[in-house]
Order: structure tokens, then sequence, then C-alpha cells
């Protein structure tokens, strides 16, 4: 396989992969972008991995939370994409309000427990491959979701009281 197959066919689900590390596309465009770069430069590598999609994914979290542009997360209102499922009875405004509440929430996390959180329930990966992509113990994996969702509950605990 050459970087551009690679690029064609997985430039997508990466791009989708960061805008729910990042909370932001223009963000999320940019990470992906730099990891892009680095993977071109270090293909021949990437090729001989086991899974070059797995390394490529790796090197993607690794870059987000390296990433030393200050306070964004702060700085930038966090927005999903709209949800074509919604049903149209629904209350658009206080959909808008829960949507950006919990971007907020995940903002707050530290950088490795968003990214624990956004490989367990968005990209569905097991614990032993969210390890090896993060490169720590599967037992260290829990751990870090087990403290996100003891703070995002804390945190709605909070709101709801």
């Amino acid at each position: 396989m050459t970087y551009e197959d690679f690029a064609d066919s997985r430039l997508a689900a990466l791009l989708r992969y960061a805008v729910m590390l990042t909370g932001d596309p223009h963000q999320a465009e940019d990470l992906v972008q730099e990891t892009m770069v680095r993977v071109q430069l270090h293909w021949r590598r990437v090729a001989r991995a086991d899974s070059p999609e797995r390394y490529v994914r790796r090197m993607l979290t690794n870059q987000y939370i390296d990433w030393r542009r200050g306070s964004w997360m702060r700085r930038v209102l966090l927005r999903a994409e709209p949800d074509e499922s919604t049903p149209v009875g629904t209350d658009h405004a206080q959909s808008s309000v829960d949507r950006d509440e919990i971007w907020s929430w995940l903002a707050r996390l530290p950088r490795r427990q968003r990214a624990t959180l956004v490989l367990r329930y968005y990209e569905d990966l097991p614990d032993a491959e969210i390890a090896d992509i993060l490169g720590c113990a599967v037992g260290t994996v829990r751990s870090s979701i087990s403290r996100a969702l003891a703070t995002l509950r804390n945190e709605y605990v909070e709101v709801c009281s």
C-alpha cells in the first residue's frame, strides 16, 4: 500500500476521530494535517507496521496529547456535527445547550482521559487496543476511563443539584 492509497482510504475516518478528540473541526484539520505530514515523512516505518491505521491513529493521539497551544480549549466554542436522526418534535435550543454543556465538560478533562473516552465510546475500541494506541498498560486505560467518568458524573451532579 502506498501513502497515497492510505491517505485516500483513511483520511475521512482520521478526521472524524480528530474532531472527537479536539471538539473543533478546524483544530481537527490542523491536527490531521500535522500528523499526515509526519506519516508521509516516515511512511516506510508506518507501512511495515502490523496495522498501519493503528500506527497512524497512535501518532495522531500522541500529537493531540502533546499539543502545546495553550488554553485554546477554553477559548473555543465546541460544537458537534448536527445529528440527522433527531426527531422533528424536539426542542433544538435545548439540544444545543445540552451538546455544548457536554462538550464543555469534556474540554475540562485532561487530554489523556479525553482520548481514552473517545477511543472507547466513539471509536468503540477494546482496552488492549486503546493501551496500544496510547502506549500504556491496560490497567492505566481502565483507570483513566474510570477517573474521566467519575469527573463527568460529579459535573452532572453539581449541575442537577
